[in-house]
């Protein structure tokens, strides 16, 4: 063989490992786009270290308690409250952001403190769980506030990126991280 067509064999082949990366790509986002329509919840957009330093410092002491991210992407935000000493859970539908996600909390060395869950949290219990973190839209709060209310025990910190829940009232505020505390009576936090 020529080194020509050994050449001409080697390009074939890399565009045949393009092409074949490209189709799995897209069936993988076209998995991803018809599932999203499927289910509520918000598209992925990742916290920034503002926000996230936010986001700790609001809760304050995580040493020893166990933290949720609902809807966590790429894993970064599990990965900080892991690093603030919480067993830190997060949940997420789209494969792609798991695969992501695991593979971050294992290169952080997290992988006994860190977890991420493939689904929806609509469907999981979150009664376990005494904080709760949740980067939502302004479509879904109603009715998360309404399950965080059935499942969280009082007193359980809940912490929200940009928007606010519809009728409670929260503790305190950083540049539009909000947090807040569990009810202890629905009736007496609803407007």
């Amino acid at each position: 063989m020529s080194s020509q067509t050994i050449i001409m064999a080697f390009l074939l082949l890399c565009l045949l490992a393009v092409l074949v990366s490209a189709f799995v790509f897209l069936m993988f986002s076209l998995a991803f786009f018809l599932s999203s329509r499927l289910e509520r919840g918000a598209p992925f957009v990742p916290s920034n270290k503002k926000k996230i330093k936010n986001m700790l410092a609001l809760l304050g002491v995580l040493q020893g308690i166990r933290a949720v991210d609902l809807g966590s992407g790429d894993g970064r935000l599990v990965v900080a409250l892991a690093r603030a000493g919480a067993q830190a859970h997060g949940y997420e539908r789209n494969p792609i952001l798991v695969f992501l996600a695991r593979s971050r909390i294992w290169f952080a060395g997290l992988a006994e403190k860190a977890f991420i869950h493939h689904g929806s949290f609509w469907g999981a219990d979150l009664s376990s769980f005494d904080v709760v973190v949740v980067y939502g839209i302004s479509g879904i709060m109603r009715e998360l506030e309404e399950k965080l209310e059935r499942e969280l025990q009082p007193g359980a910190r809940i912490v929200s990126n940009t928007f606010p829940f519809p009728s409670w009232q929260p503790k305190r505020e950083a540049e539009k991280v909000y947090l807040y505390e569990r009810p202890p009576h629905r009736r007496a936090q609803l407007k």
